[in-house]
């Protein structure tokens, strides 16, 4: 199967063209990275195309979407969601939610219990807890570290990985393994069993954690003077 896997949740803009097939790991055939935090809409659309290019495949050639759910910035997060839902309507092909955390489990692949945490930006921290196997097993939250660090002797974790845990590595105190974005391969791992298994997809509700910073006015705000 060939699937398409794309992740707005981190500074990370991500697009791969991923080839699938029952009881082997995920075979990438080309990816575009951008670590830009400001430019998902403008970065992710381009590197779809340079993607598949590179890959000699077209949109038609896919079966499947994946993409990642977060958590996430509101504004990064979103993009990822909206583009590829509206590819699965244009091309009727299931797209597939994956927590993000999930993804950057399955690329350090630890053989340890593990925290993924990514940056939450506001000196707090995105985080999940997973087992050896890489199954999760608490998250995701949104915290900040020093809060974080007095949970993980219950958490049972000795090993972190992600960009949130490298900023605090030393609130966190944790050994730092190299997987601080999700890669394509990551993201499709994620869900491999339920896109070769045709299942249905779950919804694509995106992981926020927080309430949007923006609110509706309460009131009517003077524009003249008394």
């Amino acid at each position: 199967m060939l699937v398409l896997a794309v992740d707005t949740a981190t500074p990370a803009v991500t697009a791969g063209v991923v080839e699938l097939v029952p009881d082997s790991p995920p075979r990438l055939l080309a990816k575009r990275v951008t670590l830009n935090a400001k430019a998902h809409g403008e970065l992710l659309t381009p590197h779809i195309g340079d993607a598949l290019a590179e890959a000699g495949k077209a949109f038609s050639d896919l079966d499947a979407i994946v993409v990642g759910a977060g958590p996430g910035p509101f504004t990064g997060l979103r993009v990822g969601l909206a583009t590829a839902a509206a590819l699965g309507q244009a091309l009727n092909r299931p797209v597939y939610p994956v927590a993000t955390p999930d993804a950057i489990a399955r690329d350090a692949a630890s053989g340890h219990p593990l925290l993924v945490a990514t940056d939450a930006r506001r000196k707090e921290v995105y985080w999940a807890a997973y087992d050896a196997a890489g199954r999760r097993t608490d998250g995701p939250h949104v915290e900040r570290p020093q809060d974080l660090a007095g949970k993980l002797p219950a958490l049972g974790v000795h090993q972190a990985t992600g960009e949130g845990a490298e900023i605090y590595a030393d609130v966190l105190g944790l050994e730092l393994l190299d997987a601080r974005h999700p890669s394509p391969e990551g993201l499709v791992a994620a869900v491999a069993a339920e896109v070769l298994a045709k299942a249905r997809p779950a919804a694509l509700t995106p992981l926020y954690l927080r309430r949007p910073d923006a609110v509706e006015p309460t009131g009517r705000k003077r524009v003249t003077r008394a």
